[in-house]
């Protein structure tokens, strides 16, 4: 089952069978003090450095998100999906909890987005599927609801059936376009967290065959060393079924270690993906130590 997402002349698939999809989370104000201010200040400059750094480092579709207190967070989204639309051809994931905010990102976008997202909450559904709907977009769904969000695996499985039901039968949303997020906690909140986010990627699979992502960097959040936790989480996750994950593209040890999972369980044929960016690191280092020993001549 593939996912497809696209820009205005660029297409990305999701799938068991395709490429690991690095989703690059960095725009994205949230704990970024300077970036909040720049935001509310209406300047969009580190938005750009944003941009190239995640695209340098591998990303093949990047996270929106523009939630700064007290600034228009409507009008933001605006001129952050065009301004990121003139400067990269990757597709968009639009990424707000405001209905508003989510429609103004969609409506400036040329092309397929993906929208991060939608709870089991009805009201949540409700509010966002028919605008999934009418922009032709495709959906992160996120199996909590009102009550809580849950521990135990199966009763994940049954908000995701709940919100996969209503999506394809009330709101005529294609399976395909809907993306589960099995919910990954804080390893160091409870060392259990990951186990259930596994077990939840294999039930989601085994029953349904949707595409899955989630928020890499929550599995590490309060720890020490927290790239080295990630880059052991997510092959371990790809081999249980998760076809993309929002995470920080800018780090070299985390997209190896993807990059990794997709030539040992066979998505890159021949390892040619994996000998052209080791190729192209080796080619990077080169001129960086040219440039260096220019410098000091």
């Amino acid at each position: 089952m593939h996912t497809i997402l696209s820009s205005a002349t660029k297409t990305v698939r999701i799938g068991d069978d395709q490429p690991f999809a690095i989703i690059g989370e960095r725009i994205n104000p949230t704990g970024r003090k300077i970036f909040q201010l720049q935001l509310r200040n209406g300047d969009l400059s580190r938005v750009e450095i944003d941009v190239k750094e995640q695209v340098d480092g591998g990303a093949m579709l990047l996270d929106v998100n523009m939630g700064a207190p007290l600034a228009d967070e409507a009008a933001l989204m605006t001129r952050a999906v065009t301004l990121i639309q003139e400067l990269t051809d990757l597709p968009l994931v639009i990424d707000s909890s405001i209905v508003e905010v989510l429609e103004a990102g969609l409506a400036a976008y040329q092309g397929k987005a993906l929208v991060n997202s939608v709870t089991a909450e009805d009201d949540r559904l409700e509010a966002i599927l028919p605008l999934v709907k009418r922009y032709g977009a495709a959906v992160i769904g996120l199996p909590n609801d009102e009550e809580e969000i849950p521990e135990e695996p199966a009763r994940r499985l049954e908000l995701t059936r709940k919100l996969i039901h209503l999506a394809t039968e009330k709101y005529k949303i294609a399976i395909e376009d809907i993306v589960i997020d099995p919910l990954a906690m804080p390893v160091g909140a409870d060392t259990l967290h990951p186990t259930r986010t596994l077990e939840t990627i294999a039930l989601i699979k085994d029953e349904f065959g949707v595409n899955t992502t989630l928020g890499a960097s929550n599995v590490s959040f309060g720890m020490p060393d927290r790239y080295s936790i990630g880059a052991a989480f997510l092959p371990i996750a790809v081999s249980a079924g998760l076809t993309s994950a929002i995470m920080d593209a800018r780090s070299p040890q985390i997209v190896r270690a993807v990059k990794a999972a997709d030539l040992v369980l066979g998505r890159d044929e021949w390892g040619a993906s994996w000998i052209a960016a080791h190729r192209a690191q080796q080619a990077r280092e080169k001129a960086a130590a040219q440039a260096q020993g220019q410098g000091v001549t």
